[in-house]
């Protein structure tokens, strides 16, 4: 089998963390390119922007945009355009309303539109919701905190509009959630917390409702010192399950469950192979929807300024 040729715009931590060793250890793909100002990856051609590289490479199929999500838009069009298979780190983009239009676009080009969302690919994820399909839940809290001097260092982009602020890493679990949760909730109270110098919030606290009275409560927080917590338990009638560790292991009723060994970002590029082999895209919006409903819905409360 011939691997697919792609190439990875936005050399950052991110894709020096994650993206690059998945697509290092996937047969049916080869890091062919890059497109960074910063510096590429030794032994592979760096391009200074996606013009240059459609341009001089029209041998690589597939485009993996891991740069923030302000710019993504633009860049993605061009490479829907361009008829590239096209994968978007999370978020997937800046709005709803552009990630709806590059979803059109890339139906119109006949190309895979890859809108990614990494921690479903935890390895506890797909137990939970396989245990959680036939049970009814009662409630469930979310506990996503940390520290953002740790993970963020510098990244003033983060803070800026359309950088989502304590979402970044919220939307993981928001994501989790509406991943293994059997039925669909709605946001009906958010409060956010706003650095007063900053234009994104630092914290979020939620509330969602679901069918039978069942109630999600989620605290998100960027101050947290020390050991990071990334907590998801649900209730149910028949017991608690609690995913931890950004849903790296489970428990069931305080009993631990073996799970796979795959990672996060491997099981991304596995189904980005999938869906150009069948031609299809994944375009699953809801995690971004719930944000965007937080911010319409939210209570602004101004907290201290916060500095590197």
């Amino acid at each position: 089998m011939t691997a697919t040729k792609i190439a990875i715009l936005g050399v950052g931590k991110i894709a020096r963390d994650q993206h690059i060793p998945a697509i290092a250890g996937n047969e049916t793909m080869e890091l062919a390119a890059t497109v960074s100002r910063s510096g590429g990856v030794d032994g592979v051609e760096n391009f200074a922007d996606i013009d240059a590289l459609i341009a001089g490479r029209s041998d690589i199929a597939a485009l993996s945009l891991c740069m923030p999500p302000q710019p993504r838009y633009d860049i993605a069009v061009k490479s829907l355009m361009a008829g590239k298979h096209t994968m978007l780190e999370k978020p997937p983009g800046a709005t709803v309303s552009e990630v709806l239009k590059l979803k059109k676009l890339a139906k119109a080009k006949g190309v895979t539109l890859f809108a990614t969302w990494h921690s479903r690919y935890a390895a506890g994820v797909a137990a939970a919701r396989g245990w959680l399909s036939d049970r009814q839940i009662t409630s469930v809290q979310i506990d996503w905190k940390e520290d953002v001097r740790r993970w963020h260092p510098g990244q003033d982009w983060i803070w800026e509009a359309g950088g989502l602020g304590v979402f970044d890493p919220g939307i993981n679990a928001v994501s989790i959630m509406t991943e293994i949760l059997p039925n669909p909730v709605h946001l009906t109270a958010s409060t956010l917390s706003f650095p007063e110098n900053r234009a994104t919030p630092i914290a979020a606290d939620l509330t969602f409702a679901g069918p039978a009275g069942m109630t999600v409560k989620a605290d998100f927080d960027w101050r947290q010192e020390g050991p990071q917590t990334w907590n998801i338990t649900v209730e149910t009638t028949e017991g608690t399950l609690k995913l931890t560790d950004g849903g790296a292991t489970l428990a069931i009723n305080g009993v631990a469950q073996t799970l796979p060994e795959a990672g996060e970002y491997p099981g991304l590029y596995h189904r980005f192979a999938e869906l150009i082999e069948a031609g299809l895209s994944d375009v699953d919006i809801s995690p971004l929807l719930h944000v965007a409903d937080a911010f319409m819905l939210g209570d602004r409360k101004t907290v201290a300024p916060f500095h590197e």
